[in-house]
């Protein structure tokens, strides 16, 4: 086919027609106007749908470029003028001052102050495994029975755990604490709507299609395809896609959120089909990450990642969380916050380990990859495997809860398997995932879990 041809056709061939004033497209622009501004005001105020936080996710996007070591003070001052514009309603300066901010983001220069250039930020799968030492892989038999029974637990917890998590996300320890006392179950009736497992299934329908040769542009397509939308991190990559900015770019291109938890949130998928393999789990990990994300961002879903890997073959959580933190690179700012969580743990109890950390990444965004980081840290530590105490928990550290509460969910329920978890967090979702990707509104969970352990056995 050639291009002119076609629209050369579509000319010649079109017939003059008289539309009524109702049949103007000129109503259907008016109306795109009012979608566009409701989603430009999403940007400066909103609330998480499964929780109800309140969150401004431009403001964060200028919090997350100081978290990078940039200076920020001429885009926090277009962001005062944008609140003023969005309280006032006034859409024709809010549209140009979010525009102008952007712009400025992209453009910052460096703070030389800032404690993030004393750290190493990884750009490529090479260098990051150049700076760490694998273990050896263990073998695992993939077409066990006890094998599908870890991969189906994995998926279950992560199921269960992001239901559990997605009523509570975006709140402190202290406001959890008082609102509803000690979390041990379900705040309220769960469901399985999350964007946390739709990445997963686009990677894993990847991975099914190419396996171990997967690239991390069909995964791009794969999200295009099945994702109408996203958010953060993942929503710019979105966009990038569409415009035909492929991975590792569209993760990093104008991306104020490429160290946020994206992918953090997604690493489990890669060790689940690289059980005992941590430096295959690592490494599609990676393919994965950049898709969305950059440095410290694509670091948070290789720690996730090889911490499920290795749960397939460990029997102590705590081991497990050690082996994983030694494979994030010593001289990045992502293992320094490894490191402070597990010294706060080895030095006393999970409340004191947690209000350290809460304490010490105050200044980063509920969503940034680093406070999640340790939450799952101390949660695992302290959990020891035991599904219900780390669900409480990982619950009462609040943050990105449904996130954290999944990952670490499946490193519990692969290392434990189907028994570690019990009725009561499993009969409320019984075996339907409700998903919003296309063509995928209902999974079978036991289907989703032999899916998985046959891609392990490719």
């Amino acid at each position: 086919m050639k291009a002119w041809e076609y629209t050369h056709r579509l000319i010649r061939e079109a017939q003059p027609v008289v539309l009524s004033e109702e049949n103007q497209t000129w109503v259907a622009i008016m109306e795109g106007e009012k979608s566009a501004d409701a989603l430009l005001c999403l940007q400066w105020s909103s609330h998480v749908p499964g929780s109800g936080a309140p969150e401004s996710v431009i403001l964060g996007a200028v919090q997350s470029m100081e978290n990078m070591g940039y200076d920020v003070r001429s885009a926090e001052a277009i962001a005062e003028e944008g609140l003023e514009a969005f309280r006032r309603r006034d859409m024709q300066e809010l549209n140009a001052l979010t525009a102008r901010l952007y712009k400025k983001l992209d453009e910052l220069p460096r703070d030389p102050s800032s404690s993030y250039h004393g750290c190493r930020v990884y750009g490529s799968f090479e260098e990051y495994a150049d700076a760490v030492r694998f273990p050896k892989r263990q073998r695992v038999d993939t077409s066990s029975d006890v094998f599908l029974d870890r991969s189906y637990a994995g998926w279950l917890a992560q199921i269960c755990g992001g239901a559990l998590g997605t009523a509570l996300e975006g709140y402190t320890t202290e406001r959890l604490k008082a609102r509803f006392g000690d979390i041990h179950g379900y705040v309220r009736p769960p469901n399985t709507y999350n964007d946390d497992i739709t990445y997963e299934i686009a990677f894993l329908e990847a991975f099914e299609r190419s396996g171990r040769a997967v690239r991390s542009e069909e995964i791009a397509e794969r999200w295009i395809a099945l994702v109408p939308s996203g958010w953060s991190a993942e929503q710019i990559a979105l966009e990038n896609i569409r415009r035909g900015i492929f991975p590792p770019d569209s993760g990093k291109f104008r991306n104020p959120y490429r160290e946020w938890i994206g992918a953090q949130m997604r690493g489990a998928i890669c060790g689940q089909v690289a059980p005992g393999d941590p430096a295959e789990a690592a490494r599609l990990a990676w393919i994965d990450a950049v898709v969305s994300h950059h440095g410290n961002g694509v670091l948070g879903e290789v720690f996730n990642a090889v911490l499920v890997s290795l749960a397939y073959v460990e029997s102590d959580m705590r081991a497990c969380v050690e082996r994983a933190a030694e494979l994030i690179p010593a001289d990045s700012e992502y293992r320094s916050v490894l490191n402070f969580a597990l010294e706060r743990c080895a030095a006393g109890d999970a409340g004191g380990a947690w209000a350290a950390c809460e304490d010490r990444y105050s200044h980063y965004n509920w969503i940034h990859a680093y406070p999640n980081a340790a939450a799952e840290v101390v949660a695992l530590w302290f959990g020891e495997a035991d599904f219900d105490e780390t669900m409480r928990l990982v619950c009462m550290c609040g943050q990105d809860v449904d996130c954290n509460a999944a990952q670490i969910g499946t490193a519990v329920g692969a290392m434990r398997g189907g028994a570690a978890i019990g009725e009561r967090w499993s009969a409320p979702l019984g075996d339907v995932i409700k998903t919003y990707l296309r063509g995928m509104r209902e999974l079978s969970l036991r289907e989703l879990a032999r899916r998985t352990a046959a891609a392990a056995a490719r």
